[in-house]
């Protein structure tokens, strides 16, 4: 009998959990943090969260995502293929050249309403642009390095390959797969480039360096889901957490919208680096632990509208790495996303944000979307939004980088580059987001006719 792909990415989201606890125990602690605000929300009468029907409130705060970095074209096609397997497909195109982070990303996720349900777990996966290493000698030397790894065990291949085959895994290959494509997201603390090259590659971006250096990707941070991430910052500063000075995207709301993260700042690490017949000492920084709050999904009009306020934030004022410019940031986003509605009802109306329909308790009286909602026949409730936001995703990078991140390395956007190394093209979120909110419709209009029966 063959094992649901919803059962083994459950499975291998929950290993990589236990696994990254171990490697990081700060990351133990930010989950710890994070249930006891979840509890302390759900206990609330009369919340604002963005929270619908439906939804099992108990495994909030297991729903996670985690990021990760690849090297070339070759290890990007092969993750689509092992992520197929746990039924989660790439949806969107991020450039984070455009924020001086050398990579373009997609996010894996669930697609199908009923799956997000089962298990919304997802991995923002981002592929290396090595034209953006000026030096020609480093892109050269960068790329021999990555084009001698091989970041899959054979077992998580031939896994793969037999899946795909037979249109599965039973019990017993669905465990061992998830065993097997767990040690690619593993840390290893050897690497696999000598100290100087690795400086080089430091100069070049500390997330090159990041990459290229080691003998697998490993997983950079897990992220476990807030009902309120402002108190999760504050009890990661309570618990003696680095945490991030600045809470990436949007300020706090009455009805929260897309996404909110924050971190706590990259662990300093003992590597080695090969040198000669041995290994020198040294150190790396790069994983981290993350908490994000997620809100309404916006449709392109919202989108745009957030875009635009964001971009008038940013022209007058950015955050500042080490966070001495907090509070005068924060102070200018609340001030300029004021003119971002925030009720439901108005984002609703104003076709802002996307939204599931239910049936109320009120007996319907014509077709009129408005009216029945009015009348209390229909009912809203926001559809959570799953994806990411390419500023948000480069302000954690580049915090969890260090300073000297903020280069100038910047190119041009290169979706078709990136969907040809994939080896498909990446699902329109808008399209998705769009198709939830018409099919719940026309179930609702579907029950209202019944009852009016």
């Amino acid at each position: 009998m063959k094992v649901s792909a919803n059962k083994i990415r459950a499975d291998f989201s929950a290993a990589m959990s236990l696994m990254y606890r171990k490697e990081v125990p700060a990351y133990g602690t930010l989950v710890e943090i994070v249930e006891e605000v979840n509890a302390g929300v759900l206990g609330r009468s009369g919340n604002a969260l963005a929270l619908t029907p439906g939804e099992d409130t108990a495994r909030i705060s297991a729903e996670r995502h985690g990021a990760i970095r690849l090297g070339t074209a070759e290890e990007l096609a092969m993750m689509a293929r092992v992520f197929d397997v746990m039924g989660m497909e790439p949806v969107g195109y991020y450039d984070l050249s455009i924020a001086s982070v050398p990579v373009h990303s997609t996010a894996f996720r669930p697609v199908a309403r009923a799956d997000l349900a089962e298990n919304p777990f997802r991995v923002f996966t981002s592929l290396l642009r090595l034209e953006l290493i000026a030096d020609e000698a480093l892109r050269q030397k960068a790329a021999e390095t990555l084009a001698r790894r091989k970041i899959f065990t054979e077992g998580a291949v031939v896994l793969t390959e037999k899946a795909e085959a037979q249109g599965g895994l039973d019990e017993a290959d669905a465990k061992r797969f998830v065993a097997e494509v767990l040690e690619t997201f593993r840390w290893h603390s050897d690497a696999c480039v000598d100290a100087a090259t690795f400086g080089a590659l430091i100069d070049a971006h500390r997330l090159i360096a990041d990459v290229v250096s080691f003998k697998g990707p490993h997983i950079n941070h897990l992220t476990p889901r807030t009902l309120d991430i402002d108190a999760a910052q504050a009890g990661m500063v309570a618990r003696g957490l680095p945490a991030k000075a600045v809470v990436e995207g949007p300020p706090r709301r009455s009805c929260p919208i897309l996404l909110r993260q924050t971190a706590f700042k990259a662990l300093n690490e003992a590597v080695r680096f090969p040198e000669g017949a041995g290994w020198t000492e040294g150190h790396h920084t790069a994983r981290f632990g993350e908490i994000e709050q997620r809100g309404a999904a916006l449709t392109p009009k919202g989108r745009a509208l957030y875009d635009q306020l964001l971009a008038e934030v940013r022209a007058a004022i950015l955050p500042a790495a080490d966070g001495s410019n907090a509070e005068e940031y924060v102070a200018k986003l609340q001030e300029v996303f004021a003119a971002f509605p925030d009720t439901w009802r108005d984002l609703h109306d104003q076709g802002l944000a996307y939204f599931k329909y239910g049936r109320g308790e009120a007996p319907a009286t014509g077709t009129d979307v408005s009216a029945l909602l009015d009348a209390g026949a229909l009912t809203l409730s926001p559809i959570i939004y799953e994806d990411f936001l390419p500023v948000s995703a480069a302000g954690i990078f580049q915090s969890n980088l260090g300073d000297e991140a903020r280069s100038e390395t910047q190119g041009a956007s290169n979706r078709a580059s990136f969907e040809a190394a994939l080896g498909k093209s990446v699902a329109d979120e808008f399209a998705l987001y769009e198709a939830m909110q018409s099919d719940s419709l026309v179930a609702a209009l579907d029950q209202l006719k019944v009852s009016a029966a």
